[in-house]
């Protein structure tokens, strides 16, 4: 628990970022779409927020050369942000060769969730292909990073990265689905009250 709330505080600082880079780019965003003849509705744009966010708070954690590179750094600690050496023997290609902890498992699944759930609400009619590549290109891209800036890449962090926006897509289909339902038992029961009424 002390290392994901650690985690968290890491993330602080950069979803802040997220939050106002959200927030400058919101009127020429408004006026793009109003030029397009587009409406982006209020709950629409808190997803946009949430994305933006957690995707800078992402950021801080799977880009940098440590996960508390940023934080350490704010407080006069700065490392080198690339580093190229042995970039060979930090490159693990063979699926769960050396399967780490069951905290490590859920939580390179867990971290990712979000994703697939917010581009679903974003992208309404989404996929479970759309789904399967953005997972596979947002994970694919995090681990080519990591290898330039120290960290270690492996397979295995993209095979589960990617189940991690699967499940986020499928929580969203599913959420999608009982919202559906409520709304038709909803329109039902005003049905039967106008009938009755008639």
């Amino acid at each position: 628990m002390a290392s994901i709330l650690l985690q968290l505080t890491y993330m602080l600082p950069d979803c802040a970022a997220g939050a106002l880079l959200y927030a400058l780019l919101y009127r020429p965003r408004k006026r793009c779409l109003r030029g397009k003849g587009l409406f982006s509705p209020p709950l629409r744009e808190l997803v946009m927020l949430l994305l933006w966010m957690y995707s800078a708070g992402m950021a801080v954690l799977t880009l940098s050369p440590e996960p508390g590179w940023l934080y350490h750094g704010l407080q006069g600690d700065w490392s080198p942000f690339f580093r190229l050496a042995w970039m060979g023997e930090r490159v693990s290609l063979r699926p769960f060769s050396d399967l780490d902890s069951l905290h490590n498992l859920l939580g390179n699944i867990l971290m990712f969730v979000p994703f697939g759930l917010l581009a679903g609400v974003l992208r309404q009619g989404m996929r479970w292909k759309h789904a399967l590549l953005l997972g596979l290109g947002i994970t694919g891209f995090i681990e080519c990073w990591q290898l330039l800036v120290g960290r270690y890449s492996d397979i295995d962090d993209v095979i589960l990265n990617t189940v991690g926006v699967l499940l986020g897509w499928m929580l969203w289909r599913g959420l999608a689905r009982i919202g559906r339902i409520v709304r038709k038992t909803d329109l039902k029961k005003r049905q039967k009250e106008i009938d009755k009424t008639a």
